[in-house]
């Protein structure tokens, strides 16, 4: 897959996750500002702790400078598995957002809830869908 078929893939899964009326937010968001960063990755939960761990991991993402989306999704194929989509305007802003109280927090608290992580996927924006 190419990075445009890769990053139109990644706003599909966004319009799946999100509301019409929040799908429609992030395309402003994607026209506003160019991402230039992005992560792609699966993380398996404990036995039953997806949901929980969902919500552990949502937790602050509203208030993460440079963050353009933070997608969270069930894996189809696998109960215990999450996907997450980061769009950032950078990789610096990604860094400093390890270190901020609120994601301190939330991995603390969902670390006992993670059994591992899956495929991982660091890429540059290049396109958009309808691009």
């Amino acid at each position: 897959m190419n990075r445009r078929e890769h990053l139109a893939a990644l706003l599909v899964v966004a319009a799946a996750l999100l509301p019409a009326a929040k799908a429609g937010a992030l395309e402003k968001l994607m026209e506003d500002a160019e991402p230039q960063y992005g992560l792609l990755g699966q993380m398996m939960a404990q036995p039953g702790q997806r949901a929980a761990l969902a919500a552990i991991l949502s937790e602050g993402t509203d208030q993460m400078p440079g963050n353009i989306a933070y997608l969270i999704g069930e894996d189809s194929a696998n109960p215990d598995a999450l996907w997450i989509v980061e769009l950032w305007t950078d990789k610096a802003a990604h860094e400093a957002s390890l270190q901020l109280p609120a994601v301190q927090a939330a991995i603390k608290k969902g670390r006992p809830l993670i059994a591992g992580f899956g495929t991982r996927a660091e890429f540059k924006p290049v396109a958009k869908a309808g691009a």
